[in-house]
């Protein structure tokens, strides 16, 4: 099996939200990943990131969420793109695993349109609430006709240990992360939003988007846990770490 890290886009966002004690002017750089894992059972992709529209109107497809996260990325920073570069097309794509149905993580869902979709179902149920888009959700992210399989506890996607869903709640209800074991790599932990930053897990400080601050140092604990057996833990959202992953064709196996 091999990982690709491919690019979801890029945002700046208050830094605040992420790091309290920073200045309220301050704002933050986050890349955007989506994962790509394949060998010979299928194709994996874990997130599919913003959708390649928010380049050019980002109000137009997030609405109010647009005065919150500016997307600072080119046309061809976008999963699709990502994708094309290793010769492959959405179709090639046979699950997808959806972290958690934030506008940033599941944007270009509608592309894959041959794929089973998995998600937590809480994740599912917070996304069709009253309050969904207050609280991150944008129907046409993730409201399609897609093979959509809703999950509601740990699973085992290919019943051999090599991709583990595991719930991690906190930063949303439903958030999933993957544990991932690699030939040569080892254990890889995809924790995204779960540890957005690095301080997050070193600190224990948690940001100010937390859905629940008791699930989310609870996961954390989890996560600790999981490094401390030995996996390196790849965080949704962290900038000095992204600089140093190899991406595209340079996979990890």
């Amino acid at each position: 099996m091999k990982m690709h890290i491919l690019s979801g886009g890029r945002l700046r966002m208050r830094k605040s939200i992420y790091l309290p004690d920073a200045e309220r002017s301050e704002t933050i750089e986050l890349p955007v990943a989506s994962i790509l894992l394949c060998d010979a059972r299928g194709n994996v992709l874990f997130d599919t990131g913003c959708h390649p529209s928010v380049v050019h109107d980002s109000a137009a497809r997030w609405g109010t969420l647009a005065k919150l996260m500016t997307p600072i990325m080119g046309p061809n920073d976008n999963v699709i793109a990502g994708l094309a570069a290793l010769g492959l097309e959405p179709d090639d794509v046979d699950v997808v695993v959806c972290s958690h149905l934030h506008t940033d993580h599941c944007g270009c869902n509608a592309f894959f349109t041959k794929a089973t979709v998995i998600v937590h179902a809480r994740e599912l149920e917070t996304a069709r609430s009253a309050d969904a888009l207050a609280r991150g959700y944008v129907a046409a992210d993730w409201d399609h006709p897609l093979h959509m399989e809703p999950i509601s506890g740990e699973r085992d996607l290919y019943d051999d240990g090599r991709i583990v869903l595991i719930p991690l709640p906190g930063h949303t209800p439903g958030m999933l992360a993957a544990l991932v074991a690699l030939p040569r790599t080892g254990a890889v932990l995809l924790a995204s939003d779960t540890v957005s930053l690095r301080a997050t897990l070193d600190t224990g400080v948690l940001p100010k988007n937390t859905w629940n601050a008791h699930a989310l140092s609870k996961s954390l604990d989890e996560v600790r846990r999981i490094e401390a057996s030995g996996a390196t833990i790849i965080c949704g959202h962290e900038a000095a770490q992204w600089e140093t992953l190899r991406k595209g064709a340079h996979a990890y196996d």
